[in-house]
């Protein structure tokens, strides 16, 4: 876990005075008993509001959110990760404030091939303050969580709730892959298998990218955790439950992952055997149709309007023999003018 140093960000304004807060996606407020109440992103937030907010944007990398300046005091370093473009999963504190990056599965469920985004947050104890570069799937199912009434005490337990849902994702990212190696492993058995090698290949690699940001994750908050000489906090983040479901989830993708290896093999192995077989066939009718194409080739020549000698089968013999009797040419010529001097 690092900590920064900086100045503290005091929420500036938008230029030209109050208006609505640019790039603003959504906005919550939390009253004291935990419920909550959707806020319009086309009007000004409040500053005399009671309670703490959630502010969620959707801003080009470079630009930094604006947020009530009554409701934070994010330091320079907490501003600076929110506007950067850090495709890497951190963590920090400093000042009393919680900042860094998750990375997350981006929408597209039906496409086999899963991306990643990145979420960058700062949050205090009365703001939470959340910026993506793409579609995020779980910040939408915390949303519709709190619209359906469910109620949140404090801005930890809204992170906690958002990490959460980005478990589950992962999970029943997990579980697809799951019945998809299962699908395949029932086909390698069962001696049907094709060539699954390019599915087998991205299954994989979708394990070694999850298990990768699991790691990731994982050693975050072991450091968060076991970081005595840290600055304190005002208020309490529980993750220790987090980061066991993150262990747990890590030991399952990590099995995908060597099960996916394995069967590589397996099919490999199956399809090199299967191109045996088909070499041995092969192999067999070339031999038992050998002695057919010697005779065919040999019978098939074309020798009409040749000298006699070369209708016979091995002309050398007679030609030389005539050579011999009717020439006195050494032994090299007459190997050499054996056919020419055939009568």
């Amino acid at each position: 876990m690092a900590v920064k140093e900086g100045c503290a960000y005091d929420g500036a304004k938008p230029k030209g005075g109050e208006g609505p807060l640019p790039g603003l996606v959504w906005a919550f407020l939390f009253h004291p008993d935990g419920s909550s109440e959707e806020l319009s992103v086309d009007r000004p937030i409040a500053s005399h509001l009671d309670g703490w907010l959630w502010l969620h944007f959707d801003l080009p990398d470079g630009q930094a959110p604006q947020v009530p300046k009554p409701f934070s005091k994010l330091p320079r370093g907490a501003v600076d990760l929110l506007a950067a473009s850090d495709q890497r999963q951190q963590l920090h504190v400093d000042e009393g404030c919680i900042f860094g990056v998750f990375a997350n599965l981006i929408d597209g469920r039906d496409k086999p091939d899963k991306g990643f985004g990145f979420v960058h947050f700062a949050m205090t104890e009365r703001l939470l303050v959340s910026n993506r570069g793409q579609a995020v799937k779980e910040l939408g199912a915390t949303r519709e969580a709190l619209l359906r009434g469910r109620k949140i005490a404090t801005v930890a337990g809204l992170l906690i709730a958002i990490v959460e849902h980005v478990i589950e994702t992962v999970d029943e990212y997990a579980e697809q892959l799951g019945g998809a190696l299962d699908e395949i492993e029932e086909k390698v058995v069962a001696g049907e298998a094709g060539d699954e090698r390019a599915t087998l290949a991205e299954s994989r690699r979708n394990a070694v990218r999850l298990h990768r940001q699991l790691v990731m994750s994982r050693s975050l908050i072991n450091r968060f955790e076991f970081n005595p000489t840290g600055p304190s906090l005002p208020f309490d983040l529980p993750i220790g439950k987090i980061g066991q479901r993150l262990d747990w989830l890590d030991s399952e993708v990590v099995a995908l992952r060597d099960r996916a290896h394995l069967l590589q093999e397996e099919v490999t192995l199956s399809l090199a055997e299967q191109t045996n077989r088909h070499l041995e066939v092969l192999s067999i009718v070339a031999t038992v149709f050998l002695p057919a194409g010697l005779v065919a080739g040999i019978f098939g020549m074309n020798v009409k309007g040749l000298p006699p000698c070369w209708s016979i089968g091995c002309c050398g013999g007679p030609a030389q023999s005539t050579v011999k009797r009717h020439s006195p040419t050494p032994r090299s010529l007459r190997h050499n003018f054996a056919l020419v001097s055939c009568p």
